[in-house]
């Protein structure tokens, strides 16, 4: 998230064994300490998905870098040509620019690294909803269903998420589908599978998304900024040049600039980010106060929308990236 697919924060689980019997036995562990799911104890479909997803994020902003600078490179070469005499070196620099602009172009058509990156966070946003709502018993994994029900269920629903995308994105981890931490919690009282996921879950992504939303709007003040002030000196060179203070044109080359700019704040995001984050921060809150009040009996659909909230937030991004909705996990009975 971010505009980018950051690490999500780590989030320390307590130690200590969690012994009991299994979860058809309808008897809790006793737990002195509320577990929770950290990164280390999500599905291995998750850890393939973000890898994937981190990898392609990586290359295709690169990429996108370079190909912004080969054009900021060329209208330097092509604003200084014919200076003092060097209008062979400024060639060579224009040639260069473009160069590094053309391959950078094919780079990104022969590895398609934004499709990585957008499917491998589709992929790992809805693993990491299926484990949590696996984990603390909530739609479409109740309590009163059994183990292996539950887990075939949950099989059933990871292979259709993994269905959604392309074969771009290799899953060859070796972690099991539902991870023994999944089951810990699973088997754990429901107050205590209450305080794991508004703890674990709720808040932490709460916290992710304020942190997320001031720093896209932080940075989205700071481009406008930046964007308008070169835009008052590109006015103010143009006009030196019309009155022949100079000859370089320098108006020129601050027009690749700010074009250079704009393209990489377009990537970025930073303006729909930051309030698609500040959207979720108050949904988010919404849920809290229900999580913590809700009975057991509403348990279930109550988790449901929370992990919905947060769904949303991936879909709007992904739609405003790839023109479609993302991956989102179905509830039961659609």
């Amino acid at each position: 998230m971010g505009g980018q697919w950051p690490r999500r924060p780590r989030l320390l689980a307590p130690t200590g064994n969690i012994g009991g019997p299994q979860p058809h036995d309808r008897v809790a562990p006793k737990a002195s300490n509320t577990q929770w799911l950290t990164e280390e104890h999500l599905p291995g479909v998750w850890k393939d998905a973000d890898a994937a997803s981190v990898r392609g994020q990586r290359w295709a902003l690169t990429l996108t870098a370079s190909k912004v600078g080969g054009g900021v490179i060329a209208a330097i070469g092509s604003a200084f040509a014919g200076l003092g005499g060097n209008l062979g070196v400024a060639s060579w620099v224009v040639l260069g620019g473009f160069i590094v602009a053309l391959v950078s172009e094919l780079a990104s058509w022969v590895f398609q690294s934004e499709k990585d990156w957008y499917e491998g966070r589709a992929v790992a946003e809805s693993a990491k909803t299926l484990a949590w709502r696996y984990a603390v018993c909530a739609d479409p994994f109740p309590v009163v269903m059994s183990r292996e029900a539950a887990e075939d269920l949950f099989r059933t629903r990871m292979v259709e998420v993994i269905d959604q995308v392309s074969d771009r994105i290799v899953f060859e981890s070796s972690h099991a589908v539902v991870t023994p931490q999944m089951d810990q919690l699973r088997q754990l009282s429901f107050v205590d599978r209450q305080r794991a996921y508004v703890e674990g879950r709720t808040l932490d992504q709460h916290r992710w998304y304020a942190r997320k939303a001031r720093t896209n709007r932080r940075f989205a003040n700071g481009w406008r900024f930046v964007l308008i002030v070169a835009e008052v000196a590109a006015v103010t060179l143009a006009v030196g040049q019309v009155l022949g203070a100079w000859s370089i044109d320098l108006a020129g080359l601050l027009a690749a600039i700010i074009g250079a700019g704009a393209a990489w704040v377009a990537v970025k995001q930073f303006t729909p980010l930051a309030s698609a984050y500040s959207v979720a921060t108050k949904e988010l809150a919404l849920q809290e106060g229900k999580l913590r009040t809700v009975s057991e009996e509403r348990w279930s659909y109550v988790v449901a929308d929370a992990e919905e909230a947060i769904s949303r937030e991936h879909t709007t991004w992904a739609a405003s990236r790839t023109g479609r909705a993302a991956v989102v996990p179905r509830r039961d009975g659609e």
